[in-house]
């Protein structure tokens, strides 16, 4: 899946490339973030730059990488939808980055991919990321019940899983 430059309100997002994983790394090993992303070594990242299945970016502010974001499709013509999954560095939480990032990427995905629908499923106790969905116009579907190993507690927890038409993406 292809990753083209894209232009939010306030980010840019860049294919992600070998020189951006030391950075992504991390990023990924702040507490805040590592909290529901598993820290993952440099070569799993790396590994992302040449994955066909995923379009990764960088998340850039003002020249700086600040996040992460990968999209995924579904292809089959009976269930074609899009889903997304991302971080930001914590220093910047709480200034409509998160929404600028989701926005623009569903964009792309509706308008360009060609996608109806778009999800992500985020853990349910990460309550400031499901408030960046919904203010997008992600709605809960569901709670997906011991959905993900959560690394911190040890123990299976909640996702929930939220959807996006593209009549709903404000």
């Amino acid at each position: 899946m292809d990753a083209p430059e894209l232009s939010g309100e306030r980010v840019t997002l860049r294919a992600l490339a070998d020189e951006h994983v030391p950075r992504v790394a991390e990023m990924n090993a702040l507490p805040e973030v590592a909290r529901w992303w598993k820290p993952r070594e440099p070569d799993y990242l790396q590994s992302k730059v040449r994955n066909e299945e995923l379009a990764c970016w960088v998340v850039e502010l003002d020249g700086e990488v600040i996040g992460f974001v990968q999209a995924y499709e579904h292809t089959h013509p009976e269930f074609r939808h899009a889903g997304l999954d991302l971080f930001l560095h914590p220093h910047l939480h709480g200034q409509g980055l998160g929404q600028d990032v989701v926005r623009t990427v569903c964009r792309h995905l509706v308008r360009e991919r060609g996608h109806h629908r778009v999800v992500i499923d985020p853990a349910e106790a990460n309550v400031r990321a499901i408030r960046c969905y919904e203010a997008v116009g992600f709605r809960p579907v569901g709670v997906l019940r011991s959905y993900w190993w959560d690394h911190v507690e040890e123990r299976w927890a909640n996702g929930l899983l939220l959807d996006l038409l593209a009549d709903d993406l404000t």
